[in-house]
């Protein structure tokens, strides 16, 4: 019954993990995607399932540093540049989906018989959609960089940071509120002022030089131990000082979008953030009440109903408003039209405060975990539609997918013959990523202006990371003969796709490469021992003719064969 695996930590991880292993891979084969099969996991696991789990709280409580690990690898790929690029879709697109649809939820609640009080907390609430959603969503379809990518994850943003002034409201509205503190109020928000900024300058001046003293080490387990602690220490400070802990992580990560680790920690994090994030929503499945949901359902079911509607209407409006396509706008529309996790620590603060009852933050809460569960089934319904409309010539503004990937070189290795390649490849104005492991190489490159980070070129997720799904090329410049074997195993095994040109060491390199099927390969000594020996032959007066043959013949002589 209810409770059985709780207080057993092995038992309950083996519970967790099959359920997951067994849900996830249906649901996605089904088409409906890993959410929803993390969901159905949680329900069957918990109270109103088979009762494995009768205090979804105490996971729900471990699962939320799975948000706070997104928010992290979120803010690695946005530089501060680039945040300040989309500052108008932040604080512009974002606030007014905020204020625009925490205004309409708000009237819809006094419409259904709630009071003044907890009508305003209900309607923001709802107003606020699910981070661990939305990205999750993102990420699965591969379209987080996308245009529309883009315009949600801007909108999440402003979302995460308008918990702070709500909760600050919950107190304020409160009833029989006693006259506060102007010195409590103003140490208050000294401290959320004093660790933003203590985060800010910890990224900006202590991370790098860190991680380059751990890299010297070489120690990959110290790397890791340091990538969590700087997240969940940025979080537990936030947390703290009364913010939000995936906030904190996420301004971690933007103080370190720039730094040459960037890949590595990504890499590193992924494992963790992946696991995390899935026990969030299977705690999330866990945490629907069944029962209530069967007592009030007429209520819950219009309120789903009103906040899918009411959200998805006022996303795609003001997405077309802030220069979106219409395609771009419904793809918005239906990726964030949910309720999201902040609902549920505004329910629980107003409860709290004397502002709602029990009850009402209850079938509140389940509304808000309903919709949760019904967005991944909208998205897949929005790109069946669009798929039948793009067969039947409906005209391409309305179903666009919007992959944009840029070609993409990756350069692993950025010693003097990489450097070279990478001058000729940024030349042309192409967007490369280079990655070397030697600290002291990377230093000396950033000081000429160039950016590399540091990363293993044997790894895989560290590839990834670095953007290798959608590389058009991989040039393997390193001079170490195993890892660039392994490498080429990882690559064609992973990306098929990926052409792979490499540096050979020597003749003997140059034929194994040729045997392993690489698209292009060349002996960097006998290039240059070439040039050399071109120009002493044109000095001793040889004509342009006898030397092109001479080459000629060489380069056929030492042409490595595929045996």
């Amino acid at each position: 019954m209810a409770g059985q695996t709780s207080g057993n930590l092995l038992t309950d991880g083996l519970v967790l993990l099959a359920a997951a292993v067994i849900a996830v891979p249906l649901f996605k084969r089904l088409g409906l995607g890993v959410i929803l099969g993390y969901l159905a996991a949680g329900i069957a696991l918990g109270p109103w399932g088979i009762g494995l789990f009768a205090a979804p709280d105490e996971v729900l409580r471990i699962a939320e540093l799975g948000v706070v690990l997104l928010l992290f690898i979120i803010g690695l790929e946005l530089n501060p540049a680039l945040l300040w690029t989309m500052r108008r879709d932040v604080f512009g697109l974002g606030s007014a989906q905020v204020l625009l649809c925490g205004g309409i939820l708000y009237a819809a609640a006094l419409g259904a018989g709630l009071s003044w009080r907890p009508a305003l907390i209900a309607g923001f609430a709802l107003a606020l959609s699910s981070t661990a959603f939305g990205l999750q969503l993102l990420q699965e379809r591969g379209q987080l960089k996308s245009p529309y990518g883009q315009k949600a994850l801007a909108v999440l943003l402003l979302q995460d940071l308008s918990i702070v002034p709500l909760l600050a409201l919950v107190p304020l509205i409160a009833p029989f509120r006693e006259t506060a503190d102007a010195g409590a109020l103003g140490l208050r928000a000294a401290t959320i002022v004093g660790a933003v900024v203590a985060v800010i300058l910890a990224g900006r001046f202590l991370l790098n030089p860190l991680f380059g003293l751990l890299a010297k080490a070489d120690a990959r387990e110290i790397m890791v131990a340091a990538a969590l602690l700087v997240v969940f220490g940025a979080a537990f400070l936030m947390h703290e000082a009364g913010l939000s802990m995936a906030l904190g992580a996420f301004l971690a990560g933007v103080m370190l979008a720039e730094s040459s680790f960037r890949h590595q920690l990504e890499a590193d994090i992924e494992p963790f953030r992946v696991l995390l994030l899935g026990l969030f929503f299977i705690g999330v499945g866990m945490s629907i009440d069944l029962g209530l949901i069967a007592g009030a359902w007429p209520y819950v079911l219009v309120g789903v109903v009103v906040v899918l509607a009411s959200k998805g209407v006022f996303i795609w409006a003001l997405a077309r408003l802030f220069d979106c396509s219409n395609a771009n706008a419904l793809r918005v529309a239906v990726t964030i039209p949910q309720g999201g996790e902040f609902g549920f620590v505004l329910f629980t603060a107003a409860v709290t405060a004397g502002i709602m009852s029990v009850g009402e933050a209850n079938l509140l809460a389940a509304i808000v975990i309903l919709t949760m569960a019904a967005t991944p089934l909208l998205g897949a319904v929005f790109e069946r539609t669009a798929a039948m409309l793009a067969a039947s010539g409906v005209p391409a503004d309305v179903v666009e997918t919007f992959s944009e990937a840029k070609p993409v070189v990756i350069v692993l290795g950025f010693g003097r013959f990489g450097q070279v390649v990478g001058q000729m490849l940024m030349a042309e104005g192409l967007d490369i990523v280079a990655i070397d492991r030697d600290p002291n190489r990377i230093a000396v490159a950033r000081r000429f202006g160039y950016t590399v980070h540091y990363g293993d070129a044997t790894r895989v997720d560290v590839l990834r990371a670095a953007g290798a799904g959608s590389a058009v090329l991989i040039a393997l410049c390193i001079d170490n003969r195993p890892a660039m074997t392994k490498a080429i195993e990882a690559i064609r095994s992973t990306f098929p796709d990926t052409a792979i040109f490499c540096r050979a060491a020597d003749h003997e390199h140059a034929a194994e490469l040729a045997a392993e099927g690489v698209d292009y390969a060349i002996r960097e000594t006998f290039e240059s021992g070439i040039a050399f020996g071109k120009a002493a032959l044109e000095h001793v007066g040889l004509t342009p003719e006898r030397i092109a043959a001479i080459e000629h013949e060489l380069r056929d002589r030492e042409r490595p064969r595929k045996e």
